[in-house]
């Protein structure tokens, strides 16, 4: 067996096990099973990797840089040939997202790229996207407003970008009106190694997301992007209905406690 065909066999297994663990989490929580998306996040792997993945089961992909993004997509196309498949899959199934922070300079890369773009971390990127998808849509180049997940920092960390809560709520009434992007829902990330802080992290956005759709019941808010290798479980548990999965996902050493 090639070492190739060994790291595929272990990417389908460890799926396997991580899809128990998200249908053990959805029933924990009173949750329909089926009711979360898994994305696969891709971006510190090859495109060699990502067809393990398709063959695997996953059709949904997550990158952090631009020119990523633009490399995968081209490496499948070339891949998916004149029939269209790549690896098991027709290459219409699947969905690529931007989830990385995301320069202005580099939105222009991820229009028509990313199907959605999980990062509009302030109004200034919000309107710089908004702005040129507008554009796009004008000239024919693009069928609709971008689908975008707006970036909150629950938890409050320095390190971390987003907005703020109450600058969110401060904010919501100008993101809502931006007629190149289409608001689906809210994306956060949790502290590290706290599984209390976590929990009260993803409660906090599910929460924020409550408030908002209440108040502006005209943006569809249905999308909570929350919840990564470490935590998803706690993610799933308070609601979340996206997680990224990077080194669970693609790392068959990274340990899945």
């Amino acid at each position: 067996m090639s070492e190739l065909d060994a790291y595929r066999e272990a990417v389908a297994r460890r799926r396997e096990a991580i899809m128990e663990r998200v249908d053990a989490a959805l029933a924990r929580s009173g949750r329909k099973a089926g009711s979360v998306k898994v994305m696969a996040v891709s971006k510190t792997v090859d495109v060699p990797q990502v067809v393990a993945a398709i063959d695997a089961g996953y059709r949904f992909f997550g990158e952090n840089r631009p020119q990523e993004l633009v490399r995968k997509l081209e490496g499948l196309s070339v891949l998916a040939g004149e029939d269209g498949c790549v690896a098991g899959a027709d290459a219409r199934e699947l969905r690529f997202d931007m989830i990385g922070n995301l320069q202005t300079n580099k939105i222009n890369a991820v229009l028509g790229r990313a199907a959605c773009i999980h990062s509009i971390s302030s109004l200034h990127l919000a309107e710089a996207v908004s702005s040129r998808a507008a554009r796009r849509v004008e000239a024919g180049e693009l069928a609709g407003p971008q689908p975008v997940l707006i970036e909150v920092n629950v938890s409050g960390e320095a390190s971390k970008s987003g907005f703020a809560p109450d600058d969110l709520r401060n904010a919501f009434s100008q993101l809502a009106q931006l007629p190149g992007i289409r608001i689906t829902g809210l994306m956060t990330m949790a502290p590290r190694g706290d599984a209390r802080c976590a929990h009260e992290t993803f409660a906090g956005l599910r929460d924020l997301r409550d408030e908002l759709a209440a108040s502006y019941p005209s943006v569809d808010l249905a999308e909570l992007s929350c919840g990564m290798s470490e935590d998803f479980e706690a993610a799933i548990e308070e609601g979340s209905t996206l997680i990224r999965l990077g080194r669970v996902a693609f790392d068959p050493s990274f340990a899945l406690a």
